[in-house]
């Protein structure tokens, strides 16, 4: 890892093509996250609404936005952005549980996914039980 001041530098996580790229700080705290260890359950309880207008998929807890992932959709492809979870909501399994939920959404649907979002495509690594949504 190369520390500068935009970011962390994780050529493999970012997945640019030339093999170089920098996360923020937040990307780099929730990869860590999806990384870790996951417990049974998330430590808060949430849901996830599809907001097709704003193009996102919202983690609410009651009535808070807690975190989410934006996508664009063409056809049956879903392209997840960005994936995003506050603060003081992260390493919670929060982000593993929405990107999990979010996956099994898209499946539910008969639709595929590319990966836009270094959080995601991380998270796919892990878990290969999703490999086969990848267009």
């Amino acid at each position: 890892m190369n520390d500068n001041t935009d970011g962390f530098e994780y050529p493999d996580e970012a997945g640019y093509p030339d093999g170089a790229g920098f996360l923020s700080e937040t990307q780099h705290a929730l990869i860590d996250e999806v990384q870790a260890p996951q417990p049974e359950t998330t430590g808060i309880d949430f849901f996830v609404v599809n907001n097709e207008a704003e193009g996102s998929y919202q983690a609410v807890s009651g009535d808070t936005l807690i975190g989410g992932i934006t996508y664009e959709r063409s056809g049956d492809v879903v392209t997840l952005i960005a994936t995003s979870v506050f603060p003081e909501f992260r390493h919670q399994g929060v982000a593993s549980e929405l990107i999990r939920r979010v996956l099994d959404t898209i499946r539910a649907e008969g639709a595929r996914v590319t990966i836009g979002c270094p959080v995601v495509r991380t998270f796919l690594r892990k878990h290969p039980e999703y490999a086969e949504l990848v267009a």
